[in-house]
């Protein structure tokens, strides 16, 4: 059975809609951009209300707290297979003020050396237009979804 994950797009209306994606952090993902960010979102158990789970990894990714409410946007497929359901809310979110959980891993590789890395070490709001080129590809439908619900471009 694929993972499944559930995440928010949060969206500000500026002179167009913006999008906020998350940049994963860790030492493979440094160098790469195009294709590689994401919504904030994780993995969630069997069981598990996907709304619920969305919140929690928003507060785990961001360090912020959302109690606004949620408008369904459906589920995707990754490439690799997992589940994407994703849900959208309308705020406006200062970037700078982002505060990731960690993770550790082994780093350099066979180092025996354990290293704290924040699960995302960026947030930035993309227009639309920009967010399809930078966003994991098995996503984009999540955009589209949006663009209707928020009126445009």
């Amino acid at each position: 059975m694929p993972s499944k994950s559930a995440g928010i797009i949060a969206y500000r209306k500026r002179r167009k809609v913006e999008v906020l994606l998350v940049h994963p952090g860790g030492p493979f993902w440094r160098n790469k951009d195009l294709g590689a960010w994401s919504i904030p979102k994780g993995e969630y158990a069997n069981g598990e209300d996907a709304e619920i789970a969305a919140r929690r990894e928003f507060a785990e990714e961001l360090g912020l707290e959302l109690s606004v409410p949620l408008i369904a946007l459906g589920q995707v497929r990754q490439r690799g297979g997992k589940l994407v359901t994703a849900f959208a809310a309308e705020l406006d979110i200062d970037v700078r003020s982002i505060r990731s959980n960690t993770f550790e891993m082994e780093w350099p590789p066979r180092s025996g050396k354990r290293q704290a890395f924040p699960e995302v070490d960026r947030a930035e709001w993309f227009t639309l237009e920009a967010a399809r080129k930078k966003i994991n590809a098995g996503q984009l439908p999540l955009l589209d979804r949006l663009e209707q619900l928020a009126g445009g471009e």
